[in-house]
């Protein structure tokens, strides 16, 4: 629901004066009481103002988070998705490791020649490898990360609340965002995740 200009008017001479007459409330817009009957019938409705009998209205706060936190979740992932961190399939698990470090990300995709998303290699994948017999500058990051069908992958056109979902469900650190060609795009974190959240405008 988009509310009107005049809506938005009542809504913080409200704020500022609650509780108030809606008698008040039309002298301060210059407009009678039945001009604004069907504004205020609306935004009670909706239950972003409240009317007691007598006293007049007032905001309520409890409404407006229910709407702040709605925005929230339903913001699209590519407003707030980051650069993805690619290396192609022949890249050496010694480099992988050297470029998640100097990139300081959790996780590193792995593309292949026509930039489409092949796998996935974590900090746990590497230490596996790290830790065994391997010859880390000659194996492949493919002989280590996890291939699909098994990758867990998001669209920018989903939500915040969709991504969070799949992050928390899978139990990982993000996910990678692909378009229909299932080309990597971008990246959700649980940085991203949290940043969002305190960076969000809240009412």
């Amino acid at each position: 629901m988009e509310l009107s200009e005049r809506q938005l008017k009542i809504i913080d001479i409200v704020k500022e004066n609650e509780p108030i007459s809606s008698k008040d409330i039309a002298d301060k817009l210059n407009l009678s009481r039945a001009t604004l009957r069907t504004d205020l019938a609306v935004l009670t409705m909706v239950e972003i103002l409240n009317a007691k009998p007598k006293v007049g209205y007032y905001y309520n706060d409890e409404s407006h988070i229910v709407r702040d936190i709605e925005k929230l979740f339903n913001l699209s992932i590519k407003n707030i998705m980051s650069m993805p961190v690619n290396v192609g399939e022949e890249v050496s698990v010694y480099d992988a490791i050297v470029k998640m470090f100097l990139e300081d990300v959790g996780t590193i995709f792995v593309i292949d020649d026509e930039k489409k998303l092949s796998g996935v290699i974590s900090r746990k994948d590497l230490l596996k490898m790290s830790i065994g017999q391997t010859d880390l500058k000659n194996t492949p990051v493919s002989l280590a990360m996890t291939r699909r069908p098994k990758l867990i992958t998001i669209k920018s056109d989903n939500t915040f609340f969709e991504a969070a979902r799949k992050i928390n469900d899978n139990k990982i650190d993000s996910l990678p965002v692909v378009d229909d060609e299932f080309k990597s795009i971008g990246r959700i974190s649980k940085t991203n995740i949290t940043k969002t959240i305190v960076e969000f405008e809240w009412d």
